[in-house]
């Protein structure tokens, strides 16, 4: 039977994705897991840490970023897929392309990860459709889908431009023939908004997960978290990033995301741990 997106929730607690990007353009990692071997051995180090799904993306959306070819996006994440299916690890694929979403269902990959809600490709709600696959629409305002370079025209509300195009982007999908209940959103943290348009998001988190489909959140390592350290006068590269990121994860797992999408996984594991057990306790269920 086809993975559905009930399959991939955690009882009890929010997931944990894991991030592997087998790329060498990445504003977090870029290289350091561009061969099939390192990529794997990563994804497995991030499991052994607490990550629930390892999503695997093989072409940057960082700032700047240049897009990869079809064929190399494809050639890239292929083999870990197979390899991570194979040891019984779930896999997600980020990507804009219907091609290479097909591809990775052909490998074995249990959800699609589309940075641009399906806006990117022509072809990507019907694949979705086709596929049968559990899918993430997120939310990004661009004229053509390059980098995250930039803020977008919000219209002076973002929380509300946000709530009614990722209600376009589910319309879309459903219409293509995807399955309501395998459908997901992610508010699209970092992507043609500016600092302060995030944080807002992030305080209106209830908002969407109390709406009609999952939320997935993204805002790990992002630079409005760094800025954090920055403003203080500390180090703030990306990787400084972490604690603010783990913090950002207990805070959504608390607003009920079902999914934190992170790099360094042991601490938001530890983050979303945390807020289980309290909420057991809160519920007298210790």
């Amino acid at each position: 039977m086809p993975t559905t997106l009930a399959d991939l929730a955690i009882s009890g607690r929010t997931a944990v994705m894991g991030i592997v990007n087998v790329t060498e353009d990445s504003f977090s990692d870029g290289g350091k897991y561009l061969a099939v071997d390192a990529a794997v051995d990563h994804a497995r180090e991030l499991v052994a840490r607490g990550a629930d799904i390892i999503d695997v993306g093989a072409e940057s959306t960082r700032p700047g970023a240049t897009r990869v070819p079809a064929e190399v996006e494809a050639q890239r994440i292929r083999p870990v897929i197979e390899a991570l299916h194979a040891a019984g690890i779930r896999t997600s694929i980020d990507t804009m392309r219907a091609s290479t979403a097909r591809v990775a269902a052909e490998a074995g990959v249990d959800l699609i990860n589309d940075v641009s809600g399906g806006l990117a490709d022509p072809d990507m709600y019907r694949v979705m459709a086709e596929t049968d696959l559990p899918v993430c629409l997120m939310h990004w305002r661009a004229a053509t889908f390059g980098d995250a370079a930039g803020a977008a025209d919000h219209g002076g509300d973002v929380v509300r431009d946000v709530r009614e195009v990722l209600a376009r982007l589910t319309d879309n999908a459903v219409a293509a023939g995807v399955d309501p209940r395998n459908i997901s959103v992610d508010p699209g943290l970092g992507f043609a908004k500016t600092a302060q348009e995030n944080w807002e998001l992030l305080a209106a988190l209830p908002q969407f997960t109390a709406g009609d489909y999952p939320v997935l959140v993204g805002a790990s390592r992002k630079r409005f978290l760094t800025e954090i350290r920055k403003d203080r006068g500390l180090t703030h590269s990306p990787v400084d990033a972490d604690p603010a990121t783990a913090a950002v994860t207990a805070l959504s797992a608390q607003a009920g995301a079902w999914c934190v999408r992170v790099h360094e996984v042991a601490v938001s594991r530890d983050a979303v741990d945390v807020v289980a057990r309290w909420q057991r306790a809160k519920e007298g269920n210790v």
